[in-house]
């Protein structure tokens, strides 16, 4: 089948090329989601050892 003189497999690559490049900006909003969440989780467990050391050496002082 041929529309305007361009055949139907043209038009369903294309389509095909746009639907690939979305769905790799999905998976890519999803990754950038998912490691700032790591981020974020990592950095509260750093902050929490920070907090925990400082008051092991304030403990430590007052004896």
């Amino acid at each position: 089948m041929i529309i305007g003189g361009v055949p139907l497999w043209v038009f369903i690559v294309i389509l095909l090329v746009f639907f690939s490049g979305y769905m790799a900006f999905r998976a890519m909003q999803t990754d950038r989601k998912v490691d700032q969440e790591f981020i974020e989780r990592e950095g509260e467990i750093y902050m929490e050892r920070m907090r925990e050391e400082k008051e092991r050496k304030a403990l430590r002082e007052q004896e």
